[in-house]
């Protein structure tokens, strides 16, 4: 490892900013970005739609939905035991290291509702429901409490959503189309018959920084939701350069990733609720404005869609379409006050993602009033 250089904040912000395809639109397949960025989380299956556009030149939606289509992509729980975007190439080696965060959250949730049951019994059971037909969680726990009739039937569910590598199948996932959320194995939908090795921890560390980095063990830990990475990154020590933030924490790197200067331009960019540049790390302070309070980007849980400015969080936006999607309106709301060149920017940006989320539609771009009036 190299001498320990400190990075500022703004440095931090330029090179995190870099590394997420957020300073230019990258030309790169989508396949290719979604694998650089190590998924998407996606709560909400329109978010990896929003994500690539705002990253890459020239996306295309109904090209990335027919691909999602033909299984080249899928949704299924990963880091974090939350909803992530991923190729079929990643999924399963992805799965098999993050087994153990699944794991710990059914735990942390609902241990207490699953008492007295096999859990890898009823993965089995779960496996041969859903490879029969793709089932909800709540249409695949009522068929498990036939077996388990004294237990919860959401739990049932989340065990077996935990327990098995579950893809939620289409037509959800594709392109301006809804539909529930329906399960099947992933093995099922992807035709695998063969075990797949797992990703191993130092190729999910690499992968990590070549997208997220400069950061420390913790920033890892906390997005991958993995513990005791600390050993990864010391085995991974003469492969790594190690900096210093301004508060003195130790940020790991590798050597030959861009790490633009603190005056580089970051133009305006669109985020969907829960974006990779949002939640890639424990301490958030490279990308978030320091008078924008989490409560401000949060409700009830729940991260909201918001705008960039600068390289910082600093307002929230929102699209309202009419039933028939004829008119479609680009709510903006500034969380800090703005120039006008920065709303100008806004507004030119705006009006491209109001064409690519309602094409053809009558278009409005709205202010709404910030905090400060």
């Amino acid at each position: 490892m190299s001498a320990r250089t400190t990075l500022s904040e703004q440095e931090l912000n330029r090179a995190t900013l870099d590394r997420q395809l957020l300073l230019r639109r990258a030309d790169l397949d989508a396949a290719d970005a979604v694998e650089h960025l190590v998924g998407l989380q996606t709560q909400v299956p329109p978010n990896h739609y929003v994500a690539l556009w705002t990253r890459l030149a020239g996306f295309d939606a109904e090209d990335f939905s027919r691909r999602f289509a033909d299984r080249e992509f899928v949704r299924m729980s990963l880091q974090r035991s939350t909803i992530h975007t991923v190729t079929a190439r990643d999924c399963l080696p992805l799965r098999q290291l993050l087994q153990p965060v699944q794991d710990r959250s059914l735990k942390g949730a609902f241990g207490r509702q699953l008492q007295g049951i096999d859990l890898q019994e009823l993965a089995e059971r779960a496996q041969v429901f859903v490879e029969r037909e793709p089932q909800t969680f709540s249409g695949l726990g009522k068929l498990l409490a036939q077996t388990y009739p004294e237990h919860d039937v959401q739990a049932l569910g989340v065990a077996a959503r935990n327990n098995l590598a579950l893809v939620q199948v289409t037509p959800r996932g594709l392109w301006q189309q809804g539909g529930l959320a329906r399960h099947t194995t992933a093995q099922s939908w992807l035709g695998v018959e063969k075990p797949v090795p797992a990703m191993t921890p130092e190729e999910l560390v690499l992968r990590y920084l070549r997208a997220f980095g400069p950061a420390s063990v913790a920033d890892a830990q906390m997005w991958s939701g993995l513990t005791g990475l600390r050993e990864v990154f010391d085995r991974l020590s003469g492969r790594l350069v190690v900096f210093r933030n301004e508060g003195g924490t130790e940020l790991y790197d590798l050597p030959d990733a861009p790490r633009p200067g603190a005056d580089v331009e970051a133009p305006a960019r669109f985020l969907p609720d829960y974006d990779n540049v949002f939640i890639g790390h424990k301490d958030r302070s490279r990308v978030h404005d320091p008078r924008v309070s989490k409560e401000q980007v949060w409700l009830a849980n729940s991260a909201l869609t918001t705008f960039m400015v600068d390289g910082r969080i600093r307002g929230l936006w929102k699209l309202e379409t009419d039933k028939k999607r004829t008119v479609a309106a680009l709510n903006l709301t500034p969380l800090v006050p703005l120039t006008a060149a920065q709303r100008s920017e806004l507004e030119t940006e705006g009006a491209a993602f109001l064409e690519f989320l309602a094409p053809g539609a009558d278009h409005d771009l709205r202010w709404l009033a910030d905090e400060n009036g």
